[in-house]
C-alpha cells in the first residue's frame, strides 16, 4: 500500500469520530499552546530587558562597593563592602591615569518623604552632579538641571522626576519655582525631567539634588576615613570598542587606591552594560525553559490521551483489521495506518495549538504596558516537532499491537 493510500485511510478512520478525535487533540492543543504562550512571553522578557538596560545609556559602566560574593551566605560570613568615596571619584576623573574614560557621575541614593501644598510622597532621592545628565542622556523637558555652581554651593534646589510631579504637583505640570519640602528640608524646584519610564522600577519616581547637598544636608554620608561616601558611580567611556580597556583602567585605579595586594580580590565590583544584559539574560532563560517544560508536561499528558484513544480504536477495529489482512494487507500496512493516524492527531492539534498559543502572546502583550511577546520560529519548531514526536510515541504501541493481530483470531472477534 502507497504512503498516500495508509494517509487516506488513516484520515478517514479520524474523520469518521470527529468528536473523539477532537477531545484526543485537546491535550495536545492546551499543551502546545501552554509552550508557545509561556515561552514567547519569556523572549519577550529577555527583550524587555535588554532594552531597558540599553536606555540607561550609552557605553556606561557601573562601579559598585562589595562585590556579589560577600553580599552572598550567611549573615555572619558576610563583610561590610568597603565604601566608594568622593577621592575615588576624583581619581577615576583623572583623563592620564584613565584616558579612555570621558564622564564620570557618582550617586548617592536614598528613600525620601516628600512634601508639596498639602500633598506626601516617598520616593527615590539621587544625589548627583552635573554629569548625570550627559551620562544617563536624560535630561529636562523644562527648566534646568543641576549645575556646576548648584553643586559646589550645596544649593537646595531639585529637578522633579515626572511621576512626582503628578503626585505633588497634579494641576502643575511644570512647577518651576515651586517649593517641595525634602525630609521636611525646603528646596526649590528648578527642573522637571523628560519622562523616561521603567527598568526595574518607575524611573520618573525620583527627585534630584546636589550630591553634595545630599551628602552634607540630607543625610550621614560619611565613610569610617571621614569622606563623604556615595552609592555608586557612572563611568562612561569614550568609546563603545574601548568600554573593556576603560573597565581595566577603573580597576587599576581603584586597586591601588584601596591597597589592593596583587593576589587579592577586588572590594568593588565593575559592570557593563552587556554584563548586565547577559546575566538577566541568563535568568530569563532558565526562566523560559522551566516554563517551557512545565507547559510540556501537558504535551505528555496528551500524548497518554492519543495512546489510550488509539488502543480502543485498535479494539474497536479488529476485525477491520482482521478482514484487511485476510485480502492482502502486510503488517507495515496495519502499523504504517495506526501510526499515521496518531501523528495526525498530534501533528493537527499541534497546528492548532500554535494558533491559539500566538494569541495568547498577543493577549500578554495587549494586557502589560510597554511590553510585548515574542513567538519565535525555534518555539514553533519546537512545538510542532515534539508534538509530532508525541504522536509517534504514542502511536507505536497500539500500531503494533494491531500490526501483531492474527487474522482468524481478528475475525472471529465480536
Amino acid at each position: 500500500m502507497s504512503p498516500l493510500e495508509s494517509m487516506r485511510l488513516a484520515l478517514r478512520a479520524l474523520a469518521a469520530n470527529k468528536l473523539r478525535s477532537a477531545l484526543t487533540m485537546l491535550g495536545i492543543i492546551i499543551g502546545v499552546a501552554a509552550v508557545i504562550t509561556l515561552m514567547s512571553a519569556g523572549q519577550g522578557v529577555q527583550v524587555y530587558i535588554t532594552e531597558q538596560f540599553q536606555g540607561i545609556g550609552s557605553n556606561i559602566l557601573f562601579v559598585i562597593p562589595g562585590t556579589f560574593e560577600n553580599r552572598s551566605g550567611p549573615p555572619d560570613a558576610q563583610r561590610a563592602p568597603r565604601p566608594l568615596t568622593m577621592s575615588d571619584v576624583e581619581a577615576l576623573a583623572d583623563p592620564f591615569r584613565l584616558p579612555d574614560v570621558a564622564l564620570v557621575a557618582p550617586e548617592l541614593d536614598r528613600t525620601v518623604t516628600l512634601v508639596a501644598g498639602g500633598r506626601q510622597a516617598d520616593s527615590q532621592l539621587q544625589g548627583v552632579t552635573p554629569e548625570y545628565a550627559q551620562v544617563r542622556n536624560w535630561y529636562p523637558v523644562v527648566g534646568g538641571f543641576l549645575s556646576q555652581q548648584d553643586l559646589e554651593g550645596r544649593s537646595r534646589v531639585a529637578v522633579l522626576g515626572q511621576t512626582v510631579v503628578e503626585d505633588l504637583f497634579p494641576d502643575n505640570p511644570y512647577p518651576i519655582g515651586e517649593t517641595v519640602r525634602i525630609n521636611g528640608m525646603p528646596f526649590e524646584v528648578i527642573g522637571v525631567m523628560e519622562e523616561k519610564g521603567g527598568t526595574f522600577g518607575d524611573q520618573d519616581d525620583t527627585v534630584f539634588v546636589p550630591l553634595t547637598t545630599a551628602q552634607s544636608r540630607l543625610f550621614a554620608a560619611r565613610a569610617p576615613n571621614g569622606e563623604y561616601r556615595v552609592s555608586f558611580v557612572l563611568v562612561e567611556s569614550t568609546d563603545e570598542e574601548l568600554m573593556d580597556s576603560a573597565a581595566e583602567q577603573v580597576r587599576a585605579v581603584l586597586r591601588e587606591r584601596h591597597n589592593i595586594a596583587f593576589e587579592d580580590e577586588d572590594d568593588f565590583t565593575v559592570l557593563s552594560q552587556s554584563d548586565l544584559i547577559q546575566t538577566f539574560g541568563q535568568i530569563t532563560s532558565v526562566l523560559t525553559t522551566f516554563l517551557g517544560a512545565i507547559a510540556g508536561i501537558s504535551l505528555l499528558v496528551g500524548g497518554i490521551g492519543i495512546m489510550n484513544i488509539m488502543l480502543v480504536s485498535v479494539t474497536e477495529r479488529t476485525r477491520e483489521i482482521g478482514l484487511r489482512k485476510a485480502v492482502g494487507a502486510r503488517r507495515r500496512d496495519i502499523l504504517s495506518q495506526f501510526l499515521i493516524e496518531a501523528v495526525a492527531l498530534a501533528v493537527l492539534g499541534g497546528l492548532i495549538g500554535i494558533g491559539i498559543g500566538a494569541s495568547g502572546a498577543q493577549l500578554i502583550s495587549s494586557l502589560i504596558e510597554d511590553f510585548r511577546s515574542v513567538v519565535t520560529a525555534g518555539a514553533v519548531t519546537l512545538a510542532t516537532t515534539v508534538s509530532a514526536i508525541v504522536g509517534l510515541a504514542s502511536g507505536l504501541y497500539p500500531a503494533w499491537r494491531a500490526a501483531r493481530l492474527d487474522p482468524i483470531d481478528a475475525l472471529r472477534y465480536e
